[in-house]
């Protein structure tokens, strides 16, 4: 799948988005990395499993570094879902 931002492109994010609901697979995310604290990821989620954590991938899964490198994304670090993109 080709990538559907680019590296310079600006997106808008719903922080409140999971107060009230879950995570659900196919929404894009804006996330802390797990292993680098001050890098923020835009993701994919492909699944959520029961204790609530998400498995992430990027779009253009040849190039990106996901939960295939560094596992499972917890809910609390997850900084809202992408509303919108600007071109």
């Amino acid at each position: 799948m080709l990538p559907s931002l680019r590296p310079d492109q600006e997106v808008l994010i719903n922080p409140k988005a999971y107060k009230n609901a879950p995570p659900l697979p196919d929404d894009i995310i804006v996330a802390y990395h797990p292993g680098q604290a001050d890098l923020l990821i835009v993701k994919r989620i492909l699944f959520v499993e029961a204790d609530g954590r998400c498995y992430v991938q990027g779009d253009n899964a040849i190039e990106s570094n996901d939960s295939r490198q560094f596992g499972l994304v917890s809910p609390q670090r997850i900084i809202g879902k992408v509303h919108c993109l600007f071109p």
